[in-house]
């Protein structure tokens, strides 16, 4: 557990509160909230490549509907067959039909680091984890424009965070190819977990932001607008040849 731990820290924890340290530092008028905000696009810009790449998977399995629906109708009397048909042509496309979810829950490990980074990381004596060529700020100041304590809670910015997470959701699923009524069963459970997760994702963003750090909101809220400018422009091609 220790050597986990050990691992979370040097991989995660001591480089996002360095570089959120380092942005605080660099930004005139030492503004934290802003300090989040380019931490939270760093962080998106790192994961990208994994981002783009469930993009392509979402946009592949659009074009693959034709040749899923001729399977579907061809074994439509062997649900087993049918079954061994689609995950060969998945495997074969080399996609995967939840795909578009990955980004969600890739964030995840990166939102428990950004948790301590900003429930325990603005203490005093946590700027030991501070490396040798950061200065260090003495006491910061949880502030996003003079007007927000980033450090406490903000039922405002997690609801925001939710609707911003509604949207991401809604962003994918508009852009995930729907199966018809003949369908296998994982097609029928990616259907059923996209529309449950339409409203799953933003309640669940809510219960859990207005407790915490409001600074975790702020996060949530940009990177749910990073991931729709993002999906948006890559499917904007697709959309204007339609």
């Amino acid at each position: 557990m220790n050597f986990i731990i050990d691992v979370f820290n040097t991989i995660l924890y001591r480089p996002l509160l360095n570089a959120l340290v380092i942005f605080y530092q660099l930004i005139p008028g030492h503004d934290f909230g802003v300090a989040v905000i380019l931490l939270t696009i760093l962080t998106r810009l790192i994961i990208y490549p994994l981002m783009t790449q469930s993009l392509k998977s979402q946009k592949t399995l659009a074009g693959l509907q034709p040749k899923i629906q001729e399977i579907q109708d061809k074994y439509k009397d062997d649900k087993e067959k049918q079954g061994k048909e689609l995950i060969s042509l998945y495997q074969k496309e080399k996609i995967n039909p939840l795909g578009g979810f990955l980004p969600l829950l890739i964030q995840f490990p990166l939102l428990i680091a950004l948790y301590q980074v900003f429930w325990k990381g603005l203490r005093p004596e946590e700027m030991t984890n501070l490396y040798s060529f950061v200065y260090q700020p003495g006491v910061i100041n949880p502030s996003f424009l003079g007007l927000i304590n980033l450090g406490q809670a903000s039922l405002i910015l997690a609801v925001l965070a939710g609707i911003c997470q509604f949207f991401q959701s809604k962003e994918i699923i508009s852009q995930t190819p729907q199966q018809s009524k003949k369908t296998d069963q994982m097609s029928q459970f990616s259907n059923m977990f996209q529309k449950q997760m339409l409203y799953f994702f933003p309640i669940f963003t809510v219960l859990i932001l207005w407790r915490l750090p409001a600074a975790i909101a702020l996060y949530w809220v940009t990177t749910s607008l990073f991931s729709v400018v993002q999906q948006y422009i890559f499917f904007k091609p697709r959309s204007e040849k339609t």
